[in-house]
């Protein structure tokens, strides 16, 4: 939970810049892609043997102090030295703020972008503004069902309503009544999707109960409040690590009989997981997805490739983290990887 935030980095340009891409944008006609649009045929081919000197941005809507960006970046700084690639990392919670992070680093001439759509239609003229200039685009983390509408050429992440029936379905092994799904993030595509595919097929009761995720004292609150309204919740479903964490805290000042799962993975869940506080992790890998979104950018500028084809995701999760199995990866967690 003291995993410092991964620095912003700038991409801000003179408003010249930020007027060329909406140029670039016009020109495009704003126009829907077809499969083949997403091909970029004229700027697939590096400028240097082997891909030395690209240029490639990360820039995704993670918040500040969240560590599980943190993942994102270090899988992305990964693939970027291996690939001797120049790598930015840029995030914005808000989703006008991304948007323009985008249009900078058109500005900047990149050579790939590498972008999250947790607010599709705020990233959709940016990504068109990008394929006008020739810049290719994949997606990771938030988005699947964005991605190809929208022109990109590959998706990395977890299909989230898969990842939520999986939930549902361990749930009712565990032969849970009630269960409370928190979403720390209101209109996010993928969250939303996460609480939705538990309730696809959860027997149960599921209810959504909405926090400020920025305010770690208000989501307690709220949540504490929740559970002594009604000491029928026995789970409640958090959707990022630290959550888990904050609500194991909930259930405890609230005298709830309630258990905690979560979505996604850090070093102090791992711990919980481990202890028992928390009773499983459902483990998108984010570390994959920053290094698969860098590499896949350096495989199609130097060779051409495209994983999935154009037409189907690569799925990085979920993969269940319990208490049986959690010692296999406690090293990578320890580390900031997993």
């Amino acid at each position: 939970m003291n995993t410092p935030p991964p620095p912003r980095t700038s991409l801000r340009l003179p408003r010249v810049a930020a007027l060329a891409s909406v140029a670039l944008l016009l020109l495009a006609g704003c126009s829907g892609a077809g499969d083949d649009s997403r091909l970029d045929t004229g700027t697939g081919v590096a400028k240097e043997a082997g891909g030395a000197g690209l240029r490639i941005a990360l820039i995704t809507h993670g918040g500040e102090g969240d560590a599980f960006w943190e993942r994102v970046q270090k899988g992305a700084e990964a693939a970027a030295a291996k690939d001797g690639v120049d790598l930015t990392y840029a995030n914005d919670s808000d989703p006008a703020g991304q948007a323009q992070l985008v249009r900078d680093a058109i500005g900047e001439r990149v050579d790939g972008i590498a972008v999250t759509l947790a607010k599709p239609a705020a990233m959709k003229a940016p990504v068109a503004a990008a394929r006008a200039a020739g810049i290719p685009v994949v997606g990771l983390n938030s988005g699947i069902d964005a991605w190809k509408s929208q022109g990109l050429l590959e998706y990395f992440g977890q299909d989230e309503i898969v990842a939520g029936a999986a939930v549902g379905d361990k749930l009712n092994g565990l032969k849970v009544k009630h269960a409370l799904c928190v979403i720390h993030e209101r209109g996010n595509v993928a969250l939303e999707a996460r609480c939705a595919g538990v309730k696809k097929t959860f027997g149960g009761e599921t209810e959504n109960l909405y926090v400020e995720g920025t305010d770690p004292q208000a989501v307690d609150t709220v949540l504490t409040a929740r559970l002594r309204q009604d000491p029928g919740i026995d789970e409640v479903v958090t959707l990022g690590a630290q959550f888990g964490l904050d609500a194991v805290d909930s259930v405890k000042a609230a005298g709830s009989r309630a258990h905690v799962a979560t979505f996604d993975l850090n070093n102090d869940l791992v711990k919980a997981v481990r202890a028992g506080d928390v009773q499983f992790a459902v483990d998108q890998q984010p570390y994959l997805q920053g290094y698969l979104a860098v590499d896949s950018l350096w495989l199609y500028r130097t060779n051409g490739n495209i994983s999935g084809g154009s037409v189907a995701p690569v799925l990085t999760g979920p993969a269940f983290v319990t208490r049986t199995n959690v010692a296999a990866v406690a090293k990578f967690a320890a580390a900031g990887t997993r």
